[in-house]
């Protein structure tokens, strides 16, 4: 369990619940769907390129792409995660994208570069809830 987070902590919906079973089972998961195979992230009901509702949970490899991000600096009272730190938008190699936390690298734009390949790291903040992290693979 990690002493280090102090942020919220996620609140399943029906939707979401099948992702946060499988991080807490260390296990990437992302939602495909069985009509026209998109692979999307953020959990829905429909398919969001055909509208379909036959999707299927299907592991995804945890690894990727840093896609964007940003340094935070300052917080409020009581920020998540010991500043600084970053933020990212990570591309899976399956294509979707998802909002995470980098780490395992300075918090220096000199240090982070767009397209940098990642991977998954769960990090298990209580004994219910695993938060997916992504850190750089290979030298940085």
């Amino acid at each position: 369990m990690s002493d280090s987070y102090r942020g919220p902590l996620p609140k399943p919906t029906p939707e979401t619940a099948p992702y946060w079973e499988a991080l807490r089972r260390h296990e990437l998961r992302v939602q495909r769907c069985d009509d026209c195979g998109e692979a999307f992230f953020y959990p829905r009901n429909v398919c969001p390129a055909c509208l379909s509702d036959r999707l299927t949970w299907v592991p995804a490899s945890g690894r990727g792409r840093l896609h964007s991000f940003t340094i935070v600096h300052a917080g409020i009272a009581t920020p998540p995660l010991p500043l600084p730190y970053v933020v990212a938008i990570v591309e899976l190699d399956e294509g979707p994208r998802l909002m995470s936390n980098l780490v395992g690298v300075d918090p220096d734009p000199e240090a982070l570069s767009c397209d940098m390949p990642v991977e998954i790291e769960f990090a298990d903040v209580t004994d219910e809830v695993t938060l997916p992290r992504f850190r750089p693979v290979g030298e940085c």
